[in-house]
């Protein structure tokens, strides 16, 4: 027992000073330190670069950092210790979190709130009107774990399969102090609709997917996807004719597929669904930043240009290697990215009705560079519904003035009327 307790408090010293070395790496900006820190199956899925865009993205909003504080490390659990680093920033604060192995390589790496624990139920949410139960999404060594939330009215109720955006997100699609899927979900159940939403093979598994050669973002969301609405589907407290599926960012631009692969799937939920090719948008969004902040590093958007030109280029093959592309994504990955329309793909389903939601303060999916093309590709289906939402940001946490990233560390709900769009458009679905 002894030798035990002395092991795991040597894991938890060691992974406290590596938590410390990886603060002034980021401090300073060497991110390629930071980069070669990860265990080697994961240096594919997390690069030097995607790092440094996460940084870049949340110093935008807090300033610089100006202090390292105390570090929390919690108890070694699955052969992990995870360290949470608060750092003070000239406008704000935010935690560094990874995780640790026992020879000292990272298997995680995420910038957190310093408020990220403290989510609430959003006040359209009733946790008595529903239940909540473990569900297992998928089969094999890749299943993901799941939550079901089931009113406690009688049914068959309709259904809906949540998706979240574009990264390694849990079933929440937990960012900061915000949960915008759980909040979708308690809302909508509360509302009497029965909801599946389930951590990405991504966050669940991320050394079997950085394992995976030629992973795509088919790989990222079908499966999953496709095993949630037939799990949705067969329950008997679901009406299986009625079983939608809503996605968000990335989830959203995936949603089509989703559809293709599965017929029965009863309608889609766009929600800020990305149009605009993604190593653009990674582009337009790096040069929003950086005019927001004048005397700030111009590397990151130098980098992505450069990548995104690469992602462009009739050179790029599977074997490019990832860390020549943004976000450290395979070469594999951008090729499926860059052969997929999610436009045309959802024009294609006729029979599919279609719900469109956007936030106008949104700029990582925007209404002039993404809505545009999905009003403009889908004009000719005979079932789309198209809200925008004024105060609305990515998140459809509401706001006012011009959307930065700073807004993203304050605790938000998702906006109820987004809510009552989505009950309003299932309401009208054929039964």
């Amino acid at each position: 027992m002894k030798e035990k307790e002395g092991a795991a408090a040597t894991a938890t010293a060691t992974a406290t000073a590596i938590a410390a070395s990886v603060a002034e790496e980021a401090r300073r900006g060497d991110f390629a330190a930071i980069g070669e820190r990860f265990a080697p199956a994961l240096r594919a899925l997390v690069s030097a670069d995607a790092v440094r865009t996460a940084w870049a993205a949340q110093v935008a909003g807090t300033g610089p950092v100006t202090a390292v504080r105390q570090a929390v490390a919690e108890r070694p659990a699955g052969g992990l210790v995870r360290v949470s680093t608060p750092l003070t920033c000239e406008r704000g604060a935010f935690t560094l979190v990874i995780s640790v192995d026992g020879a000292g390589l990272l298997h995680g790496l995420r910038l957190a709130s310093p408020d990220a624990a403290a989510w609430t139920p959003p006040p359209y949410a009733d946790p008595g009107r529903f239940t909540e139960h473990p569900r297992t999404v998928g089969s094999g060594p890749l299943a993901v774990p799941g939550t079901l939330s089931l009113p406690r009215t009688p049914g068959p109720h309709p259904g809906v399969v949540l998706l979240s955006g574009g990264g390694p997100f849990d079933r929440d699609a937990t960012a900061g102090p915000h949960k915008p899927l759980k909040d979708l979900a308690w809302g909508l159940a509360s509302a009497g609709v029965a909801v599946l939403r389930f951590d990405k093979v991504t966050h669940a598994h991320p050394a079997e997917v950085a394992a995976l050669p030629h992973f795509t973002m088919a790989d990222e969301y079908v499966p999953h996807a496709v095993a949630a609405v037939r799990l949705l589907r067969a329950h008997p407290a679901v009406d299986p004719a009625r079983v939608v599926v809503a996605g968000h960012s990335m989830g959203g631009k995936a949603a089509p597929r989703v559809a293709a692969a599965e017929p029965s799937v009863a309608g889609l939920a766009i929600l800020a669904g990305d149009a605009q090719p993604m190593h653009h948008a990674a582009v337009r969004v790096a040069r929003h930043l950086t005019a927001l902040d004048p005397a700030a590093d111009r590397s990151l958007l130098d980098t992505l240009t450069r990548q995104a030109a690469l992602v462009d280029s009739p050179a790029l093959t599977p074997a490019t290697p990832a860390v020549d592309l943004p976000f450290g994504l395979s070469g594999a990955y951008w090729l499926d990215l860059r052969a997929y329309d999610p436009v045309a793909s959802a024009a294609a389903l006729v029979d599919t009705p279609l719900l469109l939601l956007q936030g106008a303060r949104d700029y990582q999916v925007t209404v002039a560079d993404d809505l545009a093309r999905w009003r403009a590709g889908l004009a000719r289906h005979p079932d789309v519904t198209v809200r925008v939402h004024d105060a609305a940001n990515h998140l459809f946490v509401p706001g006012a003035g011009p959307s930065t990233p700073a807004e993203y560390a304050r605790p938000g709900h998702v906006d109820p009327a987004v809510l009552t769009d989505l009950t309003t458009w299932l309401a009208c679905l054929p039964r």
